[in-house]
């Protein structure tokens, strides 16, 4: 059937794309011919988005591309089963984040500062709390003093870093007639007084921001969840018709 199986062909090319990225960014930062940095870096490393997206994608693609092409029903029932399950999953953990809604913030708040440890440690890492804090103007998790959690922006009296008692520049309040970034221009910022600081960072925590966000593109999150369900419902039904006709194709045999 092979009109069919180019239905599946999109999702296993995706995802051989997003595993090639994967990997070239793990080469170039030298992860390939040094596996055991792996577990170096404390915060999140944004590379495992595309490896595990990837993955899925490519195996789910595969499964149902060959499914389809060779007849083959075990393979077809496999990626319904593996689409199922992470329908399910998906369903579980939607559930369970609007029951335990105080636990997922507090988990955030977690996630957050842990990777503000690890800012310097991983550029991926550090252009993905960048493009966080630039995006919802906001600075560390609860705020610009979450960032006393960094070994290089902390203010105490050992610190050596140029950077000590400031924040990155992505948590300033960009001057609309700059036309160069001014990388430096969180500098001894927290020395000020707060109302102060307000002139020059922003002051509110990606936390609070990230949740105000949802709220206002509430309408756009969920009809995007929504529209990933349908698919996988879709390509459940596929796959399951698939299978059927096959099966009734051999019983005539």
């Amino acid at each position: 059937m092979p009109g069919k199986a180019q239905h599946f062909q999109g999702p296993q090319l995706l995802g051989a794309a997003f595993l090639a990225i994967g990997l070239w960014a793990w080469a170039e930062k030298g992860v390939l011919s040094n596996l055991s940095s792996i577990t170096d870096l404390g915060g999140f490393d944004p590379v495992w988005l595309f490896l595990v997206v990837g993955g899925v994608m490519f195996v789910l693609g595969f499964a149902g591309c060959i499914g389809a092409l060779r007849e083959n029903t075990f393979l077809l029932k496999f990626f319904s089963v593996f689409l199922g399950l992470i329908f399910f999953l998906e369903l579980t953990a939607g559930v369970l984040a609007f029951i335990f809604k105080d636990w997922i913030k507090d988990q955030l708040n977690f996630f957050i500062n842990n990777n503000v440890k690890a800012y310097r440690d991983d550029i991926d890492l550090q252009n993905l709390i960048d493009f966080a804090q630039e995006y919802w103007s906001c600075c560390g998790a609860h705020g610009p003093n979450d960032w006393n959690l960094n070994i290089y922006f902390n203010c105490t009296d050992s610190n050596p870093s140029r950077e000590r008692c400031g924040v990155p520049f992505s948590c300033c309040v960009k001057d609309p007639a700059e036309d160069v970034l001014n990388t430096q221009c969180g500098y001894d910022v927290r020395l000020k007084l707060e109302l102060e600081q307000q002139s020059f960072i922003h002051t509110k925590g990606c936390a609070g921001q990230f949740e105000k966000w949802l709220q206002d593109n509430l309408i756009v999150v969920a009809g995007t969840f929504v529209g990933v369900a349908l698919l996988q419902i879709f390509g459940i039904c596929m796959a399951q018709n698939l299978v059927s006709d096959i099966n009734a194709v051999k019983a005539n045999w």
